[in-house]
């Protein structure tokens, strides 16, 4: 396995539109939300040591969830998990690893991926990974991996790449915000866009450079506590410096302004588990298109549904089409498909 391969693994997002089982306190990355026997963070941190030592995979993450990833990942040490003392998006957690991962190995090049999503062939995953490694390692190269769209989805960031570019791993246009309906289908017809995965490969000198260029008071708030990281002196450097840094994601401080990005379109199934309905296109289905996770159930004149429960309980269903039904402890949710962006509202308003 090469030394020189790094990971992030980005593990600190709620999934607040999968409640009731994804809360604050135990987020959906941490539960087996297919009911595979793994949580998604297990599955996600099993594919990336297929081809990244284990060792040299870092895990970005809340305070509060520390014993949780302790707890699911054994055969990680405590060094090996970044912890943020306070929320502030993507761009700061990923220059402040990268600065650690600099000064362990500043020939590393790094792939920086989500926690929580699913991805079916794992085969060509790899196979997609090492194809963007290879690059970064010989270019000063920015690269995402972005996925073939399926369908107008309005959901998604998306990349526009440039259409008479013949090459597998295209140039980058432009990045495109979350567009309506008939924006996301004109996107669909040109041919030439892919959905934003938020999956992102390159070496640590391109992502410092990048960094500053592009965010030089970030890049210098962090480099005042180089000399600290990886030591004991780290944590109290971050405690006090990492919430003062601004609150910005990695796409609006580097990826739109710079001039070298690459996307390479994905060739393995992929799906971001972001909603109950998202969950439900990968489950397997019975005669009527119900998708049962955990339950055992009967069921007469129900179709489309997703029911999930805690554990094998019995679930009795009459005269219901295209809900989410969901049993966790003290909450049962019914509540249907087609309003389910709005589950997001009513966590935070019970939040409150």
């Amino acid at each position: 396995m090469n030394k020189n391969y790094y990971a992030i693994l980005m593990a600190g997002g709620v999934g607040s539109r999968f409640w009731p089982v994804s809360t604050t306190e135990f987020p959906k990355q941490f539960h087996d939300m297919l009911g595979t026997g793994e949580t998604l963070i297990q599955k996600t941190f099993s594919r990336l040591s297929q081809l990244i030592p284990q060792e040299n995979i870092l895990i970005l993450t809340n305070e509060s969830y520390n014993a949780i990833i302790l707890e699911q990942l054994p055969m990680v040490k405590q060094e090996q998990i970044v912890l943020e003392p306070a929320m502030r998006n993507t761009a700061p957690c990923i220059l402040f690893s990268s600065l650690k991962i600099k000064k362990e190995n500043p020939d590393a090049v790094m792939v920086v991926a989500p926690s929580d999503h699913w991805i079916e062939d794992e085969l060509q995953f790899i196979a997609n990974l090492q194809r963007s490694f290879d690059l970064c390692e010989r270019e000063d190269t920015l690269m995402t991996l972005g996925i073939l769209p399926t369908f107008p989805n309005t959901g998604y960031g998306y990349i526009e790449f440039d259409k008479l570019d013949s090459r597998p791993i295209k140039k980058v246009v432009q990045f495109r915000e979350k567009p309506d309906y008939a924006t996301a289908r004109k996107f669909i017809q040109s041919r030439n866009y892919l959905w934003n995965a938020g999956i992102f490969i390159w070496s640590v000198r391109s992502i410092l450079k990048a960094f500053e260029e592009f965010q030089p008071e970030m890049f210098a708030h962090f480099m005042n506590g180089y000399a600290s990281y990886n030591s004991e002196s780290e944590k109290a450097f971050i405690q006090e410096n990492y919430p003062l840094a601004a609150n910005i994601s990695i796409d609006y401080a580097i990826m739109e302004k710079a001039k070298n990005t690459f996307v390479l379109p994905a060739t393995f199934d992929w799906n971001d588990l972001g909603t109950w309905g998202s969950l439900y296109d990968k489950l397997p289905k019975d005669s009527q298109d119900n998708a049962v996770v955990n339950a055992t159930v009967i069921l007469e004149n129900a179709s489309n549904n997703i029911i999930r429960t805690a554990g094998k309980k019995l679930v009795v269903i009459d005269g219901l089409n295209d809900f989410i039904v969901v049993d966790k402890e003290d909450v049962l949710l019914i509540y249907p498909k087609s309003k389910e962006q709005e589950i997001k509202g009513i966590a935070a308003k019970l939040k409150k």
